[in-house]
């Protein structure tokens, strides 16, 4: 449980940390390497740990050193991952395309994660099976093998009907070492796909065209070692930005990549905060005294991202004028306006749409986070609330954000972690 007492003012220097989609995808690409792999820039989370825990079933040996993650998968022992830790972590299933690309046979449950909506994994499979794979499904298992003396996947084309991240970098991981030429059309383009791209490429993998629709695997026979940089978390920035916002706050933020944040900053300058370039990976925040409202549509990259929605919606809770929502990736994404109208918030919905009619103020009260994004975005509306705010379902955030409260209290806000 987090008690924040409110309204908080904001002052001082945010460390970003390292991106948690991108380290996710990156620790499942060493299985691909029969060397040793460092990682660098690795965030402290529960889902990383998690992760770990599905590569040390595997047989993969790690350490551990602060931000850097030391990974030996040069003696894989088993091709299937555990139920029991993969149906914490979604991200777990990304073990699938590596673990065929390198055995020629996996065994992988269908994963879980947050309930914020369906996310089949259909496309991966149908990926899979362009490269030559036969896969099936059975009692909530992916069986996924290579049939021939090779074991090895053949490239193939590859349209994918949505430009799925976790589609995207499973079939890029498996054709990394496929023969021949893979392309994948209608590509996801997110930085966290880029960033798996450039270390497969620092590994010896041949792919061009990562950040566009579309992407060309030519296979190789074999990966080598690697020391590479995690890019910094977009998602955490753009949070610790609506936080600058939300309590009228001026802070910096760094390290991080301004192109990744376009979308996020786009709309806080449409109403009405600065964001001040103050040299090549750093951002300053100037807030206006009373923010304007806006309409978001939620897109793939580098559309407005759905991992931002949340946070803004609580923001727009505080601004001038009406202002509209419109969730069009994850259909239980809207979860978190019953507890922001708990805080005195007013909005509606309608389908995939919130309309969200601001108000002055909100008042501290009881919340629960129901996954990872709508959690942070509680915590920052407790941040901006008269009193005190109660909130339960810190297992959310401890998934996705570094030491928050941390970062928060050192920026001088008042909150409190009250363990059970």
């Amino acid at each position: 449980m987090l008690q924040i007492w409110g309204p908080s003012r904001l002052q001082g220097h945010v460390k970003i940390s390292g991106a948690k989609n991108s380290a996710l995808a990156i620790m499942a690409a060493t299985l691909l390497c029969p060397d040793d792999c460092r990682l660098r820039n690795v965030p402290s989370l529960a889902d990383i740990n998690r992760m770990g825990e599905v590569l040390s079933a595997l047989g993969v040996k790690l350490k551990r050193n602060e931000d850097i993650l030391d990974i030996d998968a040069r003696d894989l022992k088993t091709s299937e991952a555990p139920y029991e830790l993969v149906r914490k972590l979604r991200a777990s299933f990304f073990v699938i395309g590596p673990l065929l690309a390198r055995l020629g046979v996996a065994r992988v449950p269908l994963p879980g994660g947050c309930a914020i909506g369906a996310r089949p994994v259909d496309l991966h499979v149908r990926g899979l099976q362009a490269l030559g794979a036969d896969v099936y499904i059975d009692k909530g298992i992916v069986h996924a093998y290579v049939n021939g003396g090779k074991q090895r996947l053949k490239g193939g084309k590859i349209y994918l009907d949505y430009p799925s991240v976790g589609a995207t970098e499973t079939v890029m991981m498996a054709a990394t070492l496929a023969d021949g030429e893979t392309i994948i059309e209608n590509a996801a383009q997110e930085p966290e796909v880029v960033d798996l791209a450039n270390i497969c490429r620092a590994m010896g993998a041949k792919i061009e065209g990562a950040g566009t629709k579309t992407i060309n695997i030519n296979g190789v026979s074999q990966l080598h070692a690697v020391n590479y940089p995690i890019i910094p978390d977009r998602i955490e920035a753009g949070t610790f930005l609506v936080a600058g916002a939300i309590t009228r706050s001026e802070i910096t933020i760094g390290p991080v990549i301004p192109e990744h944040l376009r979308a996020v900053i786009f709309k806080l300058e449409a109403i009405g905060a600065k964001i001040i370039r103050e040299d090549s990976d750093r951002l300053r925040i100037v807030p206006a005294y009373q923010h304007a409202a806006t309409n978001i549509e939620t897109q793939p990259y580098p559309g407005f991202p759905t991992d931002m929605q949340p946070q803004f919606m609580a923001l727009l809770a505080l601004s001038d004028g009406n202002s509209t929502i419109t969730e069009t990736v994850f259909e239980n994404r809207l979860r978190h306006v019953a507890e922001l109208n708990r805080m005195g918030a007013d909005i509606r919905v309608k389908g995939n749409h919130a309309i969200i009619h601001g108000v002055p103020r909100l008042s501290g009260a009881p919340v629960v986070g129901t996954d990872l994004r709508s959690s942070a975005a509680l915590v920052l509306a407790g941040l901006a609330a008269d009193g005190e705010t109660t909130f339960q379902g810190l297992q959310h955030l401890d998934r996705g954000y570094e030491q928050l409260e941390v970062k928060l209290k050192k920026l001088g806000a008042k909150l409190e972690r009250i363990k059970p």
